[in-house]
């Protein structure tokens, strides 16, 4: 659902006021300025003031606020529960009893001015297809779009984001490209990676050279849409299930960046048989060992799986021991014993 004026509804506390608007002078009083009593769109004030709003109706019928993600609601009952998801004057709601549903809208609508906009089929660029057994999010229009927008709908296509042997650098022989457009495509390719964790690599080493790129990297990124037009419709898939246990897989590319000489550490994270989170990124200390880069990639990956446990409460699912996997035997033992020496106080 959408909160239509959503900003209007908000009360403000401090004493706030703006001058009179061209159209609506008082010609009597032509210095005088208006004191707000309700927030207004484009007071710094007002976003804030409409979430107080709307998280205290929420809690007053006893829902209760995410530890982790505070613009989660969750209200339990015997056997169900209703979940509420709030993204500024957007709302994503669902139960495990459609009446449920269908008493939240009715509740939202007698306190505020909603418009239902039906089952969730599309939200900020994700399509999401919702069938008996499984959901499916991806993002095919938006890559459609993409490869229009910089003209790359009729490229040829390329089996792969990246060549298995590449390695950008920093070329000051290749010539000057446009850096807006450069800067557009990155931008437009890390948005993307949200549902596409197989272009996460490639778009994060292009995106180090945005400052000083050159033809050479805009060729990379080209290779990039030109593999995405080969497989425009590659989405997630999230199947039926009551397992629920988390993992957590990382790796390092040691000094895999040849131009600064630090490794690149790549990390996913499963609950049951999903990837539910990913990431590659370039640490930002330059590593003596493969250990010690291992070592940094694996702490990384704990940090992220304790935040996805903390959240996985609030839905009644509580874990224990939380495997972590790498492939690393130095990095093992030093993770099971932690012993302060030498070679590894800068690990520790």
């Amino acid at each position: 659902m959408d909160v239509k004026s959503a900003f209007l509804n908000g009360y403000i506390n401090e004493e706030v006021f703006v001058s009179q608007p061209p159209g609506f002078t008082d010609y009597h009083f032509p210095k005088h300025v208006y004191k707000l009593k309700k927030a207004l769109y484009g007071l710094k004030q007002a976003p804030r003031q409409w979430y107080e709003r709307l998280s205290k109706f929420l809690l007053s019928h006893d829902f209760s606020r995410g530890n982790v993600d505070k613009t989660l609601f969750i209200k339990q009952f015997k056997l169900d529960f209703r979940i509420v998801q709030i993204y500024v004057d957007d709302i994503i709601f669902g139960a495990t009893n459609e009446q449920l549903c269908k008493e939240f809208s009715s509740m939202m609508r007698d306190e505020f001015e909603m418009s239902m906009m039906g089952e969730l089929k599309f939200f900020l660029g994700l399509q999401i297809l919702q069938l008996d057994e499984r959901i499916k999010i991806h993002q095919m229009k938006y890559t459609k779009e993409l490869l229009k927008k910089f003209k790359m709908d009729d490229a040829k296509e390329m089996k792969t984001p990246m060549h298995s042997s590449s390695a950008l650098v920093l070329d000051e022989d290749s010539p000057n490209v446009d850096q807006t457009q450069y800067r557009a495509m990155i931008g437009s390719l890390l948005y993307l990676s949200a549902s596409r964790p197989d272009i996460m690599f490639s778009v994060c080493v292009c995106a180090r050279f945005q400052v000083e790129l050159r033809e050479v990297h805009l060729k990379a990124v080209k290779r990039i849409l030109r593999y995405l037009k080969g497989i425009v419709n590659l989405g997630l898939c999230f199947r039926r299930s009551q397992y629920f246990s988390l993992l957590g897989y990382c790796d390092e590319d040691y000094v895999g960046d040849i131009w600064e000489r630090k490794s690149t550490s790549g990390r996913c994270y499963f609950i049951g048989n999903f990837l539910v989170s990913w990431t590659s990124k370039r640490q930002s200390t330059i590593a003596l060992s493969t250990c010690e880069a291992e070592y940094v990639s694996a702490g990384q990956c704990c940090t992220q799986l304790l935040w996805i446990k903390h959240q996985l409460k609030n839905y009644d699912i509580f874990e224990g021991n939380i495997p972590i996997l790498y492939d690393n035997t130095a990095a093992i033992n030093l993770s099971k014993n932690p012993v302060m020496h030498s070679r590894s106080k800068h690990k520790n």
